[in-house]
C-alpha cells in the first residue's frame, strides 16, 4: 500500500482526485495483482453475507448456544415499528441490524469479520439501515466497504482491532470508526471529512475494556455492537456538518495504541475484570460451567 497513516490516505485521495474507496481498490489490484473486477466480486459477495445476517437475525431464531443471548434485534426493530423512539428511528434500526447480526455470530451463524467475529454488527447496522434509509445500490455500498477496509488498514498497523490486545476501544472501536468514515463517504462527503469522523468515532471509545461475560463474545459485546452502531452515524453526522477532529485522527490512533498498551490483561478478553466479575457475571459463568439453563437478567 502507498500509505500507512490516514493523512496519507487524505493526500493521495486530494492528489489523485479519488475516493477511498477507489484509491482502496487501485491500491488492491496493485497490492494483490487481481482484476478489479474479481476484487470487487469479493466484496460484493462480503456484503451479500452481511445482508443475509440481517435478514437471519431479523426473521429467525438466533439464541445463542449458552443461551446467554438472543432475539433482541428483532425486540428492537419489533419496537421501532410500535411508535417513535427516543434515539430516532435511523438509529434504532441501525441497533436493530447490529444486534442481530451480532447474535447471529453468537449461535454460530455465518458472518463477516468486521474487522473481528466480536465487532462484526457495527458495520452491516449501519450500511443495510442505510441502504434501506438512502436507496443507495449496492455497487455504492461495496465501494463503501472498500473505504472501511482502507481505515480498518491503518488502524490494524498503527494500533489494535482485537480486545484481546488493546480491549473493547481497539475491537468495537475499530470497527466503529470504519463505519464512520465510510457512511461519511457514502453521504458525498470529503476524504478529508472521512478521516475527522474517525478520529471523532475513535475518541468516545478510548479506554473501553474487554470483558466477556464467560469468556464469550455475548455479554457486553452485542450491545456494543449496537450501540456502536450508533455512535458511527453520530460521528459521521459531526464530520459531515465540518466539525473537526482537534487532534488528528492518526493521533488518536496511537492514542488507543498507548491506551491499550497499558490497559491490565484483566481488562484484555480474559474474562477476568469488569463485567465479567460482576456477582451476575460470576452467576452466568458458573450456570455455563455446571451446564445449568443460565436465567438472563434484562437490562
Amino acid at each position: 500500500m502507498r500509505f500507512s497513516h490516514l493523512h496519507e490516505l487524505g493526500a493521495l485521495c486530494a492528489e489523485e482526485s479519488t475516493t477511498i474507496g477507489r484509491l482502496m481498490i487501485k491500491e488492491q489490484v496493485q497490492e494483490t495483482n487481481t482484476p478489479e473486477e474479481e476484487i470487487f466480486r469479493q466484496m460484493a459477495d462480503y456484503y451479500e453475507v452481511m445482508k443475509e445476517a440481517v435478514h437471519r437475525g431479523q426473521t429467525q431464531d438466533t439464541v445463542s448456544r449458552s443461551g446467554l443471548t438472543g432475539g433482541d434485534g428483532k425486540r428492537l426493530a419489533e419496537y421501532l415499528r410500535a411508535g417513535e423512539t427516543c434515539s430516532g428511528d435511523a438509529s434504532a434500526l441501525a441497533m436493530a441490524y447490529a444486534l442481530s447480526v451480532s447474535e447471529v455470530n453468537a449461535s454460530m451463524g455465518r458472518i463477516v469479520a468486521t474487522p473481528t467475529a466480536g465487532s462484526c454488527g457495527v458495520i452491516p447496522g449501519v450500511f443495510i439501515s442505510a441502504q434501506e434509509r438512502f436507496g443507495w445500490d449496492d455497487e455504492h455500498m461495496v465501494r463503501g466497504l472498500f473505504a472501511a477496509g482502507a481505515i480498518g488498514y491503518v488502524i490494524a498497523n498503527n494500533s489494535f482491532i482485537s480486545g484481546a490486545e488493546g480491549g473493547c476501544q481497539a475491537e468495537i472501536g475499530s470497527a466503529i470508526g470504519m463505519a464512520a468514515g465510510a457512511m461519511v463517504e457514502l453521504r458525498g462527503g470529503t476524504p478529508e471529512q472521512a478521516i475527522h469522523a474517525v478520529g471523532l468515532a475513535l475518541k468516545n471509545t478510548l479506554g473501553l475494556i474487554c470483558d466477556p461475560v464467560a469468556g464469550l463474545v455475548e455479554i457486553p459485546c452485542i450491545v456494543r455492537n449496537g450501540l456502536g452502531a450508533v455512535t458511527a452515524l453520530a460521528a459521521a453526522d459531526m464530520a459531515l456538518a465540518g466539525v473537526r477532529s482537534a487532534i488528528p485522527s492518526d493521533e488518536v490512533i496511537d492514542v488507543m495504541l498507548e491506551v491499550g498498551s497499558a490497559m491490565p490483561s484483566k481488562h484484555r478478553e480474559t474474562a477476568k475484570g469488569g463485567l465479567a466479575q460482576t456477582p451476575t457475571g460470576k452467576r452466568l459463568t458458573e450456570s455455563l460451567t455446571r451446564n445449568i439453563p443460565a436465567k438472563k437478567d434484562k437490562s
